[in-house]
């Protein structure tokens, strides 16, 4: 497991970096997005990484890569958004947003690091488009608890469904990688 812990780190670096990039062009942005705005901006990187696999080819010169880094980076700042709310104006410094995207990868990486114990690294043998159609679930799954205004009878919420599509995407960057 020390190997997927070291794999999952670089990645979540790589996405960390753009994250820190983006945050020096664009601010913090995104904290006037609403979660369903955020869930609906995972859904369109991931059916864009779905069809660029049925169709095996792209019309804009970015793979799926990047589509995958996307998927990590507005996870976490859902996750940030569930905790925060939206805002009508930007109300955090670049410094603040970097320290809760790493508080939130933080705690993504223990839940992958408590389930990839307890399915014995099952992901690993896993089809990267399986990754791709697991994370379109989570994001019905997401929209549906949103459309319920949040309210679940058995289910996880919104933010553990976040977690998933984080680390679904990153074990796509870990497998696209090798």
């Amino acid at each position: 497991m020390a190997d997927t812990e070291a794999q999952f780190d670089k990645a979540l670096a790589e996405c960390r970096e753009i994250f820190s990039k983006k945050l020096k062009d664009y601010g913090a942005s995104w904290r006037i997005m609403r979660p369903g705005s955020i869930t609906d901006q995972i859904f369109i990187k991931a059916k864009r990484i779905r069809t660029l696999e049925t169709k095996g080819e792209a019309m804009v010169d970015e793979g799926i890569m990047p589509e995958l880094k996307a998927i990590v980076n507005y996870g976490i700042i859902g996750l940030i958004q569930l905790e925060k709310g939206f805002v009508d104006e930007v109300d955090i410094d670049p410094a603040e947003a970097l320290a809760l995207y790493d508080g939130y990868a933080e705690v993504t990486k223990q839940l992958m690091m408590a389930k990839n114990h307890d399915y014995d690294e099952a992901w690993r043998w896993m089809r990267t488009p399986s990754y791709t159609d697991f994370i379109l679930t989570k994001v019905q799954r997401a929209k549906q608890i949103e459309d319920n205004d949040g309210a679940t009878l058995i289910s996880e919420g919104i933010d553990a469904n976040y977690m998933d599509m984080i680390n679904y995407a990153l074990f796509g960057i870990i497998k696209l990688s090798e």
